[in-house]
């Protein structure tokens, strides 16, 4: 009897503790299942999706706003520009994308990458002195804190660039022909004072898009060929396939209204960097 009664609560005392350490490990399995949804649902909110943009989140409260551009067709270049912006022939982008709305900043340079260099101080002036390189180092550190977001970050085509910078326009700039008006919508060597602006100052073109005239040079991802229009894609065009120049759009502060249109074409070796050249970021999702 006595020997039946220990064996009863021996197994008694090894059910309670089965149960203990059944009711802790689902305890257990429940946080770290909580913790991992709060880190997956931190980690969406870093994106926030606004009328026809996206706010990405870096870090300290600095956001980097891009806006949708919509996939269409535009005539690229310009008869009355220089020899590599001929012939004018028409471009199709077949998808839409994401571009900065603004110049990268030197606040969002700096979170993102850690140090600044920059010849002209100013957190929210375009970062400069960076080369085509630089701006590859931090896209790809842009593209590893979104990994897991499903965007993709690059720099932009110059056709893409030249589409969203003409933003349904016909003529050399943004919002027209008016090279008198240049000054509404640029920092450029009439105005600047020699020096670069806090982005967003002057007034954006059609598509919400500020600073695509002046104020810093905007590298692009593609090879510069002085005879590329001529043989151009219809669809989708990237550039050469190989190069020693990259090309930048634009103009800068230091530029006259001629320099500053849309269809100017700039070229330099990757690695060279001066400051007046900057960037602007572009993404799909």
């Amino acid at each position: 009897m006595q020997s039946s009664y220990f064996t009863l609560a021996g197994g008694l005392i090894i059910f309670l503790l089965f149960l203990c350490l059944r009711l802790s490990g689902v305890s257990d399995g429940g946080e770290s299942t909580a913790s991992q949804t709060a880190d997956s649902d931190a980690k969406k909110t870093r994106i926030t999706e606004l009328d026809k943009s996206l706010s990405f989140d870096l870090g300290d409260g600095v956001k980097l706003e891009l806006v949708q551009i919509p996939a269409g067709s535009f005539m690229m270049g310009d008869e009355q520009g220089q020899g590599e912006e001929k012939p004018v022939h028409k471009v199709t982008l077949s998808r839409p994308f994401y571009l900065g709305r603004f110049e990268v900043t030197q606040q969002q340079w700096k979170t993102v990458m850690g140090r600044l260099w920059s010849h002209f101080p100013g957190e929210q002036n375009p970062v400069d002195r960076v080369s085509w390189q630089h701006c590859q180092e931090f896209i790809a550190k842009l593209n590893e804190t979104f990994a897991d977001e499903g965007v993709t970050f690059f720099l932009p085509t110059e056709a893409q660039w030249e589409y969203a910078c003409r933003a349904g326009a016909s003529g050399p700039y943004g919002f027209g022909n008016d090279p008198t008006k240049l000054s509404e919508y640029a920092w450029f060597e009439a105005n600047a004072e020699g020096k670069t602006h806090p982005v967003g100052e002057k007034k954006p073109n059609a598509w919400g898009l500020y600073d695509m005239h002046g104020n810093v040079l905007e590298w692009c991802a593609d090879w510069y060929g002085e005879d590329y229009y001529k043989q151009s894609p219809a669809t989708d065009p990237a550039g050469p396939a190989e190069g020693s120049h990259r090309i930048l759009r634009g103009g800068s502060w230091s530029d006259g209204a001629f320099y500053c249109r849309s269809t100017t074409r700039y070229c330099l070796p990757p690695w060279f960097c001066v400051y007046c050249y900057g960037f602007r970021v572009a993404c799909t999702r």
